[in-house]
């Protein structure tokens, strides 16, 4: 199992957890090759090893073994399990939205605020005119309500005025 990181600018290459790794069984090949060339060498000095360091020896390299294999399924458990938050977070990460995406989006509510804007914009400008056009006829008509009171009043004789104050003042 071989792990492969992404170097920005250049090709994928092997992290530094995965040569270790990778050393393991040359290491523990090397550690068997030394006890068998102990064991050899032993033997043709003295035509043999004592049977009791032979066991000892035996008991040592298995414990060795032993330990290498569960170094090496405790690292093989570790690297799944950082395998599988990679994809966690690769998934979350999916989900995010892109950057285009949320201007897109933003886009897309300001120009239907600037359309609601505008709409309200048009109403009340509508509104201010209809305003206008009934200011301008009201000053009309009271315009003519008051052409109309000064004519009258240009009808009626300053002297009936007189009378008619003078009787007035007599009845109250």
């Amino acid at each position: 199992m071989q792990y492969l990181h992404r170097v920005p600018g250049r090709c994928y290459k092997k992290s530094k957890m995965s040569r270790v790794v990778s050393y393991i069984p040359r290491i523990a090949i090397f550690a068997a090759g030394v006890a068998v060339a102990v064991l050899t060498n032993s033997r043709r000095g003295r035509g043999g090893i004592d049977p009791a360091a032979e066991q000892d020896l035996k008991r040592s390299i298995a414990d060795l073994a032993g330990r290498m294999e569960a170094q090496e399924s405790a690292n093989a458990t570790r690297f799944a399990q950082v395998e599988t938050r990679l994809d966690e977070h690769a998934s979350k990460l999916a989900d995010i939205p892109s950057t285009s995406q949320i201007v897109a989006a933003m886009e897309q509510l300001l120009s239907k605020t600037m359309t609601s804007l505008d709409e309200r914009l048009t109403t009340q400008a509508h509104s201010i005119e209809a305003l206008k056009t009934t200011v301008t006829q009201t000053d009309s008509l009271l315009e003519r309500v008051l052409e109309s009171l000064d004519s009258l009043e240009s009808y009626t004789d300053p002297a009936e005025l007189a009378g008619v104050s003078v009787a007035q003042r007599a009845v109250v």
